[in-house]
This record gives structure tokens, sequence and C-alpha cells, in this order.
């Protein structure tokens, strides 16, 4: 079982979207960007999308750095945990099923959200886009390292994501995929293998 971090197990995607069109964005480039266009990436392939595509206004270091100092707020002070999270984690341990954190945010900010949330035990492995040397989804490369520190094949494998290139990875690394939808995201979710639009109803999706 592989869980996206952003917009699944903790309801930050909102907040992260509000800070970047109001704050980080008018910062670092000229233009409008489109939302669709970057869910999902890691932030250091964000920057290095945005000075390909936009004229950029930041060094990548001072893009990096907005970045964390945004992060401690939204994980201390906004985010919330998924509504049954902890006993949804313990009914998948009873069934026996291996359970992966598998995020493109960077490695200190899953930290903050474990420590937050009090989840340090909650997971057999924790992958951040920061642990290969690889592109970032929609690539399917973080999905088929995270089956394979579980010893897992990826057709074994469920995936929980909210965001467009997250699904498509989930989807080409040959696993099987639940779109979580997140109210007002406005995100494609249509090549996943189910959708479900609530932590009840992702609790049924998995355990039912």
């Amino acid at each position: 079982m592989l869980f996206d971090m952003d917009g699944v197990i903790v309801d930050s995607q909102k907040y992260w979207s509000g800070y970047e069109h109001d704050r980080i964005f008018p910062q670092a480039v000229s233009g409008d960007i489109e939302p669709e266009d970057i869910t999902g990436m890691n932030v250091e392939d964000l920057y290095d999308h945005l000075d390909a595509n936009y004229e950029t206004k930041l060094s990548k270091a001072a893009f990096l750095d907005c970045y964390d100092e945004t992060a401690t707020r939204v994980y201390r002070e906004d985010a919330a945990l998924m509504d049954g999270f902890h006993d949804l984690v313990a009914a998948l341990r009873e069934q026996g099923i291996k359970i992966a954190l598998v995020s493109s945010s960077q490695r200190n900010w899953i930290e903050l959200v474990l420590d937050e949330f009090d989840l340090g035990d909650a997971f057999d492995r924790v992958v951040s886009a920061q642990d290969i040397d690889a592109a970032s989804k929609p690539a399917p490369d973080i999905f088929h390292h995270a089956a394979a520190l579980l010893d897992v094949s990826p057709e074994d494998c469920v995936v929980v994501e909210d965001s467009t290139h997250g699904v498509e990875a989930a989807v080409t690394a040959g696993m099987y995929c639940i779109g979580y939808q997140n109210e007002g995201s406005g995100q494609d979710l249509t090549k996943a293998d189910e959708i479900v639009p609530s932590p009840a109803d992702l609790r049924r999706a998995l355990l039912d």
C-alpha cells in the first residue's frame, strides 16, 4: 500500500496552492502558472520547469528557501491529518499489508509531517523524491523504488494519489491506483482505476 502525502494523508495541498499563487510564484516568476502543470512535482524539478518555461526572478537557492519556510507553516499550523488515518493504518496492519509513504516532497518536510501527526511508526518505508536520482512524477520511478524497498511486485501494489501527475505515475508503474478526490482541487483523476471522494470511501475501497 503506497500513500502519497500532500492532499492524501494531510490536507496540505489546498494550503500549498494558496501560498504558491499568492506569495511564492509572484516573487519567483513572471506570468501565470497553471496548477495542473505542476502539482506532484518535486520542488527542485519544479524550479527547473519554471526556469525553462517562464522568466524566473529568484535563484534556485532562494526559491528552495521560500518553500522550506512555507513548509513549516503548512505542516505545523495549517494542515490536518486525514480523518481516521491512524485507525486505517492499524486495520491494514491487521491484514498483514505493508505500507509506504511515497512523496515528491523534500525529506525534511516529510519529517515535519511524521513528527507533527505522530506517524513515526505508521510506515514500513518512507520515500522522498530526494532519495532517488530520477525524474519526478509523472515518471514512475519513485513508485518502482518504493515497491522494491517493500519487496513487493508493482502489480501487487495499490497507490492512493490525489494529483494528475501522481495518478499517471502510478498507472505507468503498473500499479492499481485509487484517485483521492479533494474538494476544489481541479485535478484530473480519470486515469485512476477508481476514484473516492472521502476518507470513509477510501477506507471501504481499501478494506472491504
